[in-house]
């Protein structure tokens, strides 16, 4: 397949600590969306200075690229203190959040994303830490072996998940508070496409960004991303101004259709519809159908097809929905070749 410029799965997958460091909004009062996540922090936040206390420990579970990272940092600065960041995977011993824990100062936040993907050995350490704010250490091996504990300061951990089912119950009962982070919907994203135009000093027509918002998938990092190619396209071929043709223009280029979806979207639905019957059909097997990976299926293209109802899940796997068959029909796309590599 000649793969069209694949930005719904690059911007889900990575966290973008570049140029779109700028865009994020720095206090609780400019982060748009979210009103009733933002309104229970805000009090927990007051609550905490009020007391002269750190905050509880919070997990912020959801899809990815909805603010998880955003909002830790705002209530650092909220908070008036230090925040640490890391992730599951990069903490692969006991040790390394050992070294972590010890070098936190009062009151600072640790924020560990895909805090679902830590080791087991490495989450046993965590429950003293967060419970009791110490540290067990076992020094030794066999009989002569003790164990000590180390104090710590007290902080606050911010966990980020995309799969808060594989936390496991032990870690999960530790957090006081848990808050969901939802899909955004249009006028929330208009927001956001304007907000962010203005700081990089692009001029975008109404109609522009409700084009950009209506195929940005509930997701503001993809919103961000769409703006800025569909930016290129304006300085470019247009007058450095986002108007509706320029943005419907670069979207249909990129290969984003009016209901967000991109190529893969479309190919993983059209497998289950054409291959097998519409399902259902096992995670392994589509993976294996599409030459996908199945983390990839499962965290950056479901979770949107789902919502959407296209896609259902059912014990014995995927399902396609009438809604994706009604889709298809009036978009007139199909499949050519076994390989399910081109789509027109």
């Amino acid at each position: 397949m000649d793969k069209k410029e694949d930005l719904i799965e690059k911007d889900l997958k990575t966290e973008s600590l570049d140029s779109e460091t700028d865009l994020r909004p720095q206090k609780m009062v400019y982060f748009i969306g979210q009103q009733n996540v933002k309104n229970n922090l805000s009090i927990y936040i007051k609550a905490a200075l009020k007391r002269n206390e750190p905050m509880d420990h919070i997990l912020l579970y959801g899809p990815p690229g909805l603010g998880k990272t955003t909002l830790a940092n705002i209530i650092a600065r909220e908070m008036g203190v230090n925040i640490k960041m890391t992730s599951g995977p990069v903490i692969e011993r006991a040790g390394d959040l050992a070294a972590i824990l010890t070098n936190l100062k009062e009151k600072d936040i640790l924020f560990i994303d895909e805090i679902h993907r830590l080791n087991r050995a490495v989450e046993e350490i965590l429950y003293p830490a967060l419970e009791d704010f110490a540290l067990d250490i076992l020094i030794g091996k066999g009989p002569s072996a003790r164990s000590i504990r180390i104090g710590l300061s007290m902080f606050t951990l911010i966990g980020a998940t995309t799969r808060t089912g594989l936390i496991t119950s032990p870690l999960r009962s530790r957090f006081g508070v848990i808050s969901r982070i939802g899909y955004y919907n249009e006028d929330d994203l208009r927001q956001i496409i304007t907000r962010s135009a203005a700081i990089l000093g692009v001029e975008i027509e109404e109609a522009a960004s409700n084009e950009i918002a209506k195929r940005s998938r509930g997701t503001p990092r993809i919103a961000n991303r769409l703006l800025k190619r569909v930016r290129d396209y304006a300085q470019i071929e247009g007058k450095g101004i986002i108007n509706n043709e320029i943005a419907f223009f670069a979207l249909k280029n990129m290969g984003i259709d009016d209901q967000g979806l991109c190529e893969i979207d479309k190919r993983l639905l059209l497998t289950i519809m054409n291959k097998f019957k519409g399902g259902p059909v096992g995670l392994g097997t589509l993976a294996a159908s599409l030459n996908e990976d199945k983390e990839t299926i499962c965290d950056v293209h479901e979770p949107y097809l789902l919502q959407k109802g296209f896609l259902t899940r059912t014990p014995q796997g995927r399902k396609a929905t009438e809604i994706a068959y009604r889709y298809f029909e009036q978009s007139k796309y199909k499949l050519i070749g076994d390989d399910n590599s081109t789509l027109f």
